[in-house]
């Protein structure tokens, strides 16, 4: 660990401006940004995930964006692998690096490593997909986890089979809650893989909520239902982990005339206010993050010194 390179890691809630700042934090220090969002990983999802642009990548390079096909499975551990290989390029050629991270699990991943807990046990996935099948919904699943471990369930959304099925598999295997699982697997018992400074973006709640509504409106005037019509005509359904992305998953049930566009408009905004709580929730339990309401109150020119001197 002592060989890897320092990291400055910028985390919050969607909407808070993350990817400006880590954007601007790596302009200013030379270095390269590794993206941790679990859902800009695919191709061809570029507008409901809110990847930056291609003029904004041609400033910085950015890394982990675009690295697999929708159909493609991604988890958190081959995420951290990929990671490990782009930070270690950068630090090869003398480059820093700048985490943006979306997705907590991903950062945990990365800074930690992972809780790998035991292999799957088939039948046990079956029967639960069989029951989301049946009743045409994941709810019951994630009910079901929210009785055993509500922690779990609030950081899960509900629409999410597969990871509400491998929690409650991992407490149906072990008698543990996947919660208690990660808590024994934490910065105060685990060694951490990379020296991180953590700086985390937390708007007001109604300016962050306004402008979580304001970027859906842009998604949606950029095209976001085309993207998923595309998606769709490439073999890409709403059957697919990475199509129950916030944005996908309402956007398909649209396409396939179950609700109405204003409707999903506001399921989308709904469902992303929803989702920055939960990851407030997440980042709010790390004593290691240094909470900022918004970018201008960042010092760059200390994470910069801290990239450059550790």
């Amino acid at each position: 660990m002592n060989s890897r390179p320092p990291l400055v890691v910028v985390v919050g809630p969607t909407g808070a401006g993350k990817s400006a700042l880590a954007l601007a934090l790596a302009e200013r220090a030379g270095a390269e940004v590794v993206s941790a969002d679990s859902q800009q990983v695919y191709r061809g999802m570029d507008i409901g995930t809110g990847k930056v642009s291609a003029a904004e990548r041609a400033r910085v390079r950015h890394h982990l964006i675009d690295v697999a096909a929708p159909d493609e499975p991604m988890t958190a551990a081959r995420f951290a692998a990929i990671a490990d290989t782009a930070i270690a390029d950068c630090a090869a050629r003398g480059v820093p690096v700048v985490v943006a991270g979306g997705t907590g699990l991903y950062v945990r991943a990365l800074l930690l490593g992972i809780f790998e807990g035991p292999a799957a046990d088939p039948d046990f996935r079956s029967r639960l997909a069989a029951e989301a099948d049946a009743a045409g919904s994941v709810r019951p699943i994630w009910e079901r986890l929210r009785a055993i471990d509500p922690a779990s369930a609030e950081r899960i959304d509900p629409n999410d089979l597969i990871r509400a099925t491998r929690a409650l598999e991992v407490h149906h295997l072990t008698g543990v809650t996947m919660t208690e699982h990660q808590r024994r697997h934490d910065h105060r018992t685990v060694p951490p893989r990379y020296r991180a400074r953590l700086v985390g973006l937390a708007p007001e709640r109604a300016a962050l909520y306004a402008a979580i509504d304001a970027r859906v409106d842009q998604m949606i005037e950029a095209g976001l239902e085309a993207e998923v019509r595309a998606l769709r005509a490439a073999g890409y359904g709403p059957e697919l982990r990475s199509q129950a992305a916030i944005g996908y998953a309402e956007m398909h049930r649209y396409l396939d005339e179950q609700v109405d566009l204003p409707e999903t408009i506001r399921l989308i905004k709904r469902n992303s206010r929803r989702y920055a709580r939960r990851q407030l929730t997440w980042y709010r339990s790390d004593p290691g993050v240094s909470w900022h309401p918004d970018a201008a109150t960042v010092d760059l020119a200390a994470l910069r010194r801290y990239l450059r001197d550790g």
